[in-house]
């Protein structure tokens, strides 16, 4: 499952806007540190406004991988 949400990801990166928003939750935790930079803004704000809303197990995987959010 990873690997075709990374496969995805990477396609929807030769478009010049990603609507981060459109994404679930966990797509947007498997992005984590593979985001390109002109998209890095969005895609923090878009992962900012869920943290309230995650799971226990989705603020887990949030707070481990934090560190590769620039």
């Amino acid at each position: 499952m990873r690997i075709f949400l990374m496969t995805l990801f990477l396609a929807m990166t030769l478009f010049a806007k990603v609507d981060y928003s459109s994404m679930s939750t966990e797509e947007l935790l498997a992005m984590i540190g593979f985001v390109p930079a002109k998209n890095e803004k969005a895609f923090k704000k878009e992962l900012s406004n869920r943290v309230g809303t995650m799971s226990q197990k989705e603020k887990k995987i949030y707070l481990k991988n934090r560190k590769k959010l620039k």
